[in-house]
């Protein structure tokens, strides 16, 4: 049972620490995941091959779908590598707020 307001910020200092923690680990797995996906590579290098092809067969519509699959490719790379980002951002956010609530319980003076 909570009975003092210390205890409720204690707790609540155990919390976003641990939220920071978890969204730390979260954003790691995502960069790496983001790393180590070649596959997104190698189709953009598929697909690039395949729109100098098309350009050299004289082939229209096969370049411009080409270009929208790269473009496609570009854009997811850019919003998994933003979340990871935004994760790590969070998590120091998160783990500052929980060192603020309970500097004064590990006798750090302000």
């Amino acid at each position: 049972m909570i009975s003092t307001t210390n205890q409720v910020v204690q707790i609540i200092s155990y919390i976003l620490f641990g939220l920071g923690v978890l969204c730390l680990i979260l954003s790691i797995v995502i960069l790496a995941r983001q790393a180590m996906g070649k596959n997104i590579q190698t189709i953009a290098n598929q697909t690039t091959k395949l729109a100098e092809k098309g350009i050299t067969d004289g082939v229209s519509g096969l370049v411009g779908n080409a270009s929208l699959l790269i473009s496609s490719l570009n854009d997811l790379s850019r919003s998994n590598t933003g979340i990871g980002i935004f994760f790590v951002f969070l998590s120091l956010v998160l783990l500052a707020a929980a060192y603020f609530f309970i500097k004064s319980f590990i006798g750090i003076a302000p």
